[in-house]
């Protein structure tokens, strides 16, 4: 169950990336960094993805940190573009929190998977 809410988190935050950054490109001056962030969203869904179909625990493990990693560079990005203005303060908080519940599931489903 956890992991279908997890694969569904991902996937709408991963639209919610390509969204915003086509609305940065289209409405506002397009910065090369789009791409860093565009990367780095759009990633974690596509190693909770690949995940589903580990060959191993170890690699499942794997393929989820990958995933938590590429949520804090999102992060990262999502900060740097509120701080120079390149999007709102209500557009970086929503996706800030789409962001951290994805994390939080990452972090305990990485924690469940090491116990067992």
């Amino acid at each position: 169950m956890k992991e279908n809410k997890l694969v569904d988190l991902s996937k709408q935050f991963a639209v919610d990336i390509v969204n915003l950054c086509a609305e940065i490109k289209e409405n506002r001056k397009g910065n090369v960094l789009l791409n860093q962030l565009l990367r780095s969203g759009t990633s974690i869904g596509a190693n909770i993805h690949e995940a589903n179909y580990a060959a191993s625990k170890a690699d499942f493990i794997n393929k989820f940190q990958i995933a938590l990693k590429e949520c804090y560079e999102s992060d990262y990005w999502l900060a740097l573009f509120k701080e120079t203005k390149m999007i709102t303060e209500e557009e970086y908080t929503n996706m800030y929190d789409k962001c951290s519940k994805i994390k939080k599931l990452l972090i305990a489903s990485v924690t469940t998977a090491k116990k067992n």
